[in-house]
């Protein structure tokens, strides 16, 4: 029976860590779409609004590789659940704080949640997964958090147009579900029964070797990436009000374009990482990434600029799978830690850096900001050529 129970929780874990995954990219998710919100209530600059989206990611990004490390030791899936209610609580209360100070601390308490979540769902997925599907595993993860990416700006338009902005409390819903299924599965769990068999080999010290190197390659790649996609989130509805004139929920909707196919991408991507390779996968979405960001950065045509998100969208998220996975090979003995890094950095080190793309948008306006997104875009492209497959 408890083989039967174990081999269940193999073949649902992906699933229910995709779920995980969607509840903390869905919370991030919602900080973009309501923003224009918070500057229409607050009057906030564009540097002040983006300064949030720093706020919640700093933390993440000092905090999320010690979460990596904390998993290497410690296997409980339940910190998955803790940072969901985290995650996606922090983002509720928004709608009720009217200071700034206080929306920074609720920014900051969602961006500890998101932290937690990512070490330890992406290593139980590594550690269910065989050489065979390592790929398209890790792309059922990763398209979990790319759909919350997605559904975020989305539900969060309709929630705060709707009901204002203490339609921010809606956000619950996801996090009351994943912690019902998180009970459901994983009564009783133990990382020790759950160890797969290159785990096994590891405890017995026929582990691979470290590679730091190709790790660093791989971060500076992935703190590129990261930016793109934090100044793409940050600041596409923004642009589109200001270069197009469109309304707050159409700029949501073509956001929730981009991460809708940014969603799918990132789950043929983990097909295709199993099938041509790792690194291939790599070099065809940098270069489709670069193509998509210098032309949508010099379109006037709304209708062709929705076009060029697709593409976007497609070129940011379809190497996600290889680039995680890349990490986690790279790191054979410290997959929590490969894990935290990777996609603590593929969202988190952008949003850092958004307060000096706000202000590259205050002066100078906000087709600026997607000229020096466009010119970054390069960088990715670069890296996939140098780091190694294996």
């Amino acid at each position: 029976m408890d083989t039967v129970n174990n081999r269940t929780n193999r073949q649902y874990v992906k699933y229910i860590m995709s779920l995980g995954h969607f509840c903390a990219d869905f919370a991030q998710g919602t900080l973009a779409a309501v923003l224009p919100f918070l500057i229409a209530s607050y009057h906030f600059n564009y540097a002040t609004a983006a300064s949030l989206v720093m706020v919640s990611n700093l933390i993440g990004s000092v905090i999320q590789p010690l979460f990596g490390v904390l998993a290497d030791r410690v296997d409980k899936p339940h910190i998955v659940t803790l940072g969901v209610v985290l995650a996606i609580g922090g983002m509720a209360c928004v709608g009720f704080i009217p200071s700034f100070t206080g929306l920074c601390i609720a920014v900051i308490i969602s961006g500890i949640g998101v932290a937690m979540i990512h070490p330890q769902g992406a290593r139980m997925v590594n550690r269910m997964a065989d050489e065979s599907n390592r790929g398209m595993s890790m792309g059922i993860f990763s398209f979990g958090g790319n759909a919350g990416f997605t559904l975020g700006p989305v539900c969060a338009a309709a929630a705060v147009t709707m009901l204002g902005l203490k339609g921010t409390l809606t956000f619950l819903l996801p996090a009351v579900v994943f912690t019902l299924l998180m009970g459901l599965f994983y009564r009783g769990y133990g990382g020790e029964q759950h160890m797969m068999p290159q785990e096994e080999a590891g405890a017995s010290g026929d582990a691979k070797k470290d590679r730091w190197i190709p790790f660093l390659q791989m971060g500076v790649l992935i703190t590129a990436r990261s930016i793109i996609f934090s100044g793409i989130s940050t600041f596409l509805i923004l642009f589109a009000i200001e270069a197009f004139s469109v309304s707050k929920p159409a700029g949501s909707a073509m956001l929730s374009v981009y991460y809708g196919v940014a969603a799918l991408s990132s789950l043929a991507g983990g097909k295709l990482a199993d099938m041509t390779g790792y690194k291939k996968t790599l070099i065809l979405a940098s270069v489709v990434l670069v193509a998509g960001m210098i032309a949508f950065a010099f379109s006037n045509s709304l209708v062709v600029s929705v076009a060029l998100i697709v593409v976007m969208g497609v070129g940011s998220s379809l190497g996600y799978s290889a680039m995680v996975t890349l990490g986690q090979l790279y790191l054979p003995n410290h997959i929590g830690l490969a894990s935290g890094v990777t996609l603590g950095l593929s969202v988190s080190i952008g949003g850092i850096l958004a307060p000096v793309l706000g202000m590259i948008g205050d002066v100078y306006g906000l087709r600026m900001v997607f000229y020096v997104l466009a010119a970054l875009s390069i960088v990715p492209l670069l890296m996939s050529f140098i780091v190694p497959e294996r």
